[in-house]
């Protein structure tokens, strides 16, 4: 299944930096507002150590990572709704993704001019939710009303949409964000409200941006406040520094980024920690395909049956799905080798019903 997600944020607050480190994709980053004045778009890979350990027992030609499309577009500034500044111009190149990113500015540097003229995390993430909120209202009046209309001539889709419409309306109207109606919402209503383009709908991921001396954030009271903000009004929140990410992804070796990220005392990336909240806040998980062509990671939902996850291989695979064969890399860390996990009677055959576990290492069986 294809992933999406788009950046927002005031300028300078890192967007296209944190862009940059995350596709190596060379967006303009500059130390004035508006530096990015197209959508830029880039693919980023998943970081899965599992991967490299599944290839050193299943000998493969490639190994192919999970991506996730990530979509930075400018600047918000405070009245963006109304035609200030750049940013507003972009937002519909976001209502199609999956979840937003939302970089806040966590660090001090006199070196880079604030919009607003000082660093207040709080401040700033709600003057980037406001400006959303009021971007989507003036959409969901106009499908309300729209949708009310249709209602009145008995037109059986015009009535759920206006069901559905009219919470959120009520919410935007009230500053707050449309994704909260979606709580009291049946699964076919919340699959609907998602359809209709809101970005206040999607779920958020807040990313504080942070220096380099405090990669984590652990002693920084930016983050800390941000991080209570995050708590009291729902969403995800990682802590990276785009910075570091930016010096990573200058390193083409991954000893080197191992080495060097040892140095700083971390174990992983931002880039790692930032994919797997993004999987978290969506509800995603992965499985593995393993042969001597490749070793590849496919994303599906959390709770997806066997038939679901052979279809995101190939439509063909779930039409005619018979069964799939099933392993785990604890048994390949047993067993050392497939042939080796059928002969101790470790592959397990499972049918339609089965529901697919993060980690599993499958093959399918069709026929169309």
């Amino acid at each position: 299944m294809g992933l999406s997600a788009g950046i927002v944020g005031l300028p300078n607050v890192g967007k296209s930096t944190i862009f940059n480190a995350l596709t190596s994709a060379n967006a303009l980053a500059a130390n004035y507002p508006f530096a990015t004045i197209e959508p830029n778009t880039g693919i980023v890979p998943v970081p899965d150590p599992r991967l490299e350990e599944i290839a050193r027992y299943v000998k493969t030609e490639r190994i192919v990572p999970a991506t996730i499309e990530v979509v930075d577009i400018a600047g918000l500034v405070k009245g963006a709704s109304q035609g200030q500044g750049l940013g507003n111009q972009f937002l519909g190149h976001i209502r199609t993704v999956d979840a937003i990113l939302h970089i806040v500015r966590c660090f001090d540097n006199p070196d880079v001019v604030h919009v607003d003229g000082s660093v207040d995390p709080v401040r700033d993430v709600e003057v980037i939710e406001l400006e959303l909120v009021l971007a989507d209202l003036e959409s969901a009046e106009r499908q309300l009303e729209k949708n009310k209309r249709a209602a009145t001539q008995r037109d059986p889709e015009a009535i759920q949409r206006v069901a559905v419409l009219e919470p959120m309306v009520a919410l935007l109207r009230e500053g707050k964000p449309s994704r909260k109606a979606l709580e009291g919402m049946d699964a076919a209503a919340q699959k609907l409200a998602r359809s209709l383009g809101f970005i206040t709908a999607k779920p958020m991921l807040y990313v504080a941006n942070v220096d380099e001396a405090d990669p984590l954030g652990e002693h920084n009271p930016h983050v800390a406040r941000l991080r209570e903000w995050v708590a009291a009004h729902g969403g995800e929140m990682v802590v990276i520094s785009g910075a570091i990410e930016a010096d990573i992804a200058a390193l083409e070796d991954e000893a080197e980024r191992r080495e060097f990220l040892a140095s700083l005392g971390l174990q992983e990336s931002g880039l790692a920690r930032l994919s797997r909240a993004t999987y978290r806040l969506l509800g995603l998980h992965s499985f593995f395909t393993a042969g001597p062509k490749e070793v590849r990671a496919w994303t599906i939902p959390i709770g997806a049956r066997a038939p679901q996850a052979a279809g995101v291989i190939h439509s063909d695979f779930e039409r005619g799905f018979i069964r799939a064969e099933v392993y785990t890399l604890d048994d390949l860390r047993t067993y050392k080798t497939e042939s080796a996990i059928r002969a101790a009677g470790r592959l397990r055959v499972e049918g339609k019903e089965y529901i697919v576990q993060d980690g599993d290492i499958m093959h399918f069986l069709f026929s169309v």
